[in-house]
């Protein structure tokens, strides 16, 4: 909304009776109520979202980044609606929302992929002779949906059966599809993703990458962008690699190409998100560009053929959740009876909550993203740890302890660390 009002374009807020004093209903032009707090009975109800289009007379519709944000059919009714929806069509969100096609059309696109079965697991046998042909320990993984659910590692064979019929029977309650493959599961990995942006005229770039390895039971907690894990070869090879998997598909939008990195700097497709990413404030604070607004201007047929974007410094970014860190991240809805957030210079608070204003129950605990920015990752740091000092929430329990103690940890500061790290039990609030 902050974009669209910089570039003359008035807004829409959809909203569930839930959200009715969220701060984005409050920002809009316009306001319409979707219906009752369940994500399937508004967020999630198309014919009401189209409806509140239509008696706005709206020509265009932002997705966000949770939701309907990569739902095939959604983006095939907006455009069959005459309504334009921003972000890439329907034939590219299927490509790659689905799994196992997106790493069938990363292999013919020469993306390396990480080893696993050649398609869907579809009996025992097939799964066993893939996972001896590649090697234990493996990983079960949907091939919808995401989050971590229906994933499941295995270690050996007198595993594999059961661990398959939990992840099918998981992923089908989840995505309401039970199909699963299986890869080599890469053990101490980085999660390190690119950056790109497409127009309607052929033309990709890539924006560096966000490095996402901060992750508790596969939620991303902490960003940062350069990574402290690869040097400029890497960067340049992975940057690449996911031009070429955008171009594999004719993508449009913004979209995020993710990698896992092994311990030995080797890289692997993992996925494509074909949205703007959570995490993105980090890339337009390195890069000083909106992307939000190019998602807009690509969306109305303007080309990047002549667009260059030039990173500068080290950008982080600390998700801020209404969590208790020390009750195992429990959430914490409830009101905000302060909400202070913190300022000066190279510090950014992304958020739609305020003094008074009510956490809900019902979606997502992020509250707000902290985003920092400085010249070097030393800086960014010590940034940051200010900037998490000044930030006091009054009346919810949130993950701001959580991020103050392990930024200043030695594994944190010296950048080595893997997805597993909080998992391991190495690190404890207490």
């Amino acid at each position: 909304m902050q974009s669209c009002r910089e570039l003359g374009i008035s807004t829409v807020a959809v909203h569930s009776t839930a959200d009715r004093n969220s701060l984005h209903v409050r920002y809009a032009d316009e306001a319409v109520c979707i219906g009752p707090p369940m994500g399937k009975d508004s967020y999630l109800n198309v014919p009401r979202i189209l409806a509140a289009a239509e008696i706005t007379n709206a020509d265009a519709i932002h997705p966000g980044y949770g939701f309907l944000a990569e739902n095939a059919d959604f983006a095939e009714v907006c455009t069959s609606s005459g309504i334009k929806f921003i972000g890439p069509d329907a034939e590219m969100i299927r490509k790659m929302g689905d799994k196992n096609t997106a790493r069938k059309t990363m292999i013919a696109a020469g993306v390396p992929v990480v080893p696993g079965s050649s398609g869907l697991i579809s009996d025992g046998n097939e799964a066993l002779k893939t996972a001896e042909k590649i090697g234990y320990p493996i990983i079960i993984k949907p091939t919808a949906g995401g989050g971590g659910k229906g994933m499941r590692v295995v270690n050996d064979g007198g595993e594999l059966g059961k661990a398959i019929a939990t992840a099918q029977n998981e992923a089908q309650q989840a995505f309401g599809n039970s199909g699963v493959y299986i890869e080599k599961f890469i053990e101490c990995p980085r999660h390190v993703e690119i950056q790109v942006l497409s127009d309607q005229h052929g033309n990709t770039i890539h924006l560096g990458e966000r490095d996402c390895t901060i992750q508790r039971r596969h939620q991303k907690l902490i960003e940062e962008t350069p990574s402290p894990a690869i040097h400029e070869e890497q960067r340049r090879k992975m940057g690449e690699a996911a031009v070429a998997a955008a171009a594999a598909i004719n993508y449009e939008g913004a979209g995020t190409v993710e990698f896992l990195l092994d311990k030995h700097g080797n890289f692997y497709f993992m996925e494509m998100n074909t949205r703007i990413q959570v995490e993105h404030p980090v890339t337009e604070e390195r890069y000083s560009v909106d992307l939000v607004r190019e998602q807009i201007m690509t969306a109305a047929g303007e080309s990047i053929a002549q667009r260059s974007f030039s990173p500068k410094g080290h950008a982080i970014e600390c998700r801020i959740n209404a969590e208790d860190p020390e009750h195992g991240f429990r959430p914490s809805p409830g009101e905000l009876q302060v909400f202070h957030t913190p300022g000066g210079y190279g510090v950014r608070v992304d958020s739609h909550g305020y003094a008074s204003y009510k956490v809900p129950p019902h979606y997502d605990s992020l509250i707000a993203k902290l985003i920092v920015h400085a010249d070097t990752r030393e800086e960014a740091i010590e940034r940051m740890l200010r900037a998490l000092d000044e930030f006091i929430v009054v009346g919810i329990k949130t993950t701001i302890p959580f991020h103050k103690k392990l930024l200043r940890t030695e594994a944190f500061r010296s950048g080595k660390f893997d997805t597993g790290f909080l998992d391991s039990g190495g690190f404890t609030l207490s």
